[in-house]
């Protein structure tokens, strides 16, 4: 071996050592786990950035067919319900849809933008109904509570983020 590939080979060792993948195992959603919800996340993934007016959509996956409400939490901790009890087939939906007539533009604060998918297999007879201001405790409380009415198995919730810059 030449005294280049040494090196080579221990700066790669070192500049991977560097990296972690960080997980994040939504644990305080407590109505989720009855994975009816195989992806949720922001078009360019989930973790990205936004800039301020640009257009944001929401990628939805499901097992089965059902209907589903998406809520975000902004920076400052207000709420906004953003898709209200949508049918939506099985396989990946993405919002808004074309016939929602709407396009979400990405406004300030700036700062983490949650957004949280609650799927029903069977049709609300409610609507989720969020005002205020809310930390995650809160949040998790009025969401959680919103779909204990349902069966565990018709039931999942799943949450995403991106960054607004």
């Amino acid at each position: 071996m030449t005294p280049v590939k040494p090196l080579l080979l221990a700066g790669l060792a070192l500049g991977l050592s560097a990296c972690t993948i960080t997980t994040r195992p939504a644990v305080y959603l407590t109505q989720s786990g009855s994975n009816l919800i195989t992806d949720l996340r922001p078009d360019r993934g989930e973790g990205s950035t936004y800039w301020v007016g640009e257009q944001v959509r929401i990628r939805l996956s499901t097992r089965a067919a059902g209907y589903v409400t998406l809520v975000a939490l902004q920076p400052n901790g207000t709420s906004s319900t953003l898709v209200r009890n949508a049918y939506v087939p099985a396989g990946t939906t993405t919002f808004p849809r074309a016939q929602d007539a709407a396009s979400w533009t990405v406004a300030p604060p700036r700062g983490t933008q949650y957004v949280r998918a609650i799927f029903t297999r069977v049709r609300p007879t409610t609507d989720l109904v969020l005002r205020g201001t809310y930390d995650n405790g809160t949040w998790n409380t009025a969401t959680n509570a919103y779909v204990n009415s349902y069966a565990a198995q018709d039931r999942d919730v799943q949450e995403t983020y991106f960054w607004i810059r």
